[in-house]
């Protein structure tokens, strides 16, 4: 079955999409961003750990999905490991679900 590019196109942002929708679908990676998006510069899996009542395997597992899926930055940082959010990411990522959706854009006006 050949599909035309246009068709292809969708498959894959879709196919993006919902990687990304699926790193959001476990409640401590939901908690995991807020707590950095809260934060105002990057910081270490052991400050992650002490928000949450985490193993720190399991913290440095869900960051490696949201790091793999776009949403967080990793940067390695001498003996840690450095994590943010990508705000502009999460922006894009919005948009995206308002738009699937048919919603007016979130930064949108008028």
């Amino acid at each position: 079955m050949n599909m035309k590019p246009s068709s292809v196109r969708a498959c894959c942002a879709h196919e993006s999409l919902a990687a990304k929708l699926a790193a959001l679908s476990h409640p401590a990676r939901i908690e995991i961003l807020r707590h950095l998006a809260g934060l105002e510069a990057a910081c270490c899996c052991k400050d992650v750990v002490s928000h949450l009542d985490l193993a720190q395997s399991t913290v440095s597992q869900h960051l490696k999905i949201l790091v793999e899926a776009g949403l967080v930055r990793f940067t390695p940082d001498r003996q840690r490991s450095r994590y943010e959010v990508d705000r502009q990411e999460l922006a894009a990522l919005s948009d995206s679900v308002a738009r699937l959706l048919d919603f007016p854009s979130v930064g949108a006006t008028g």
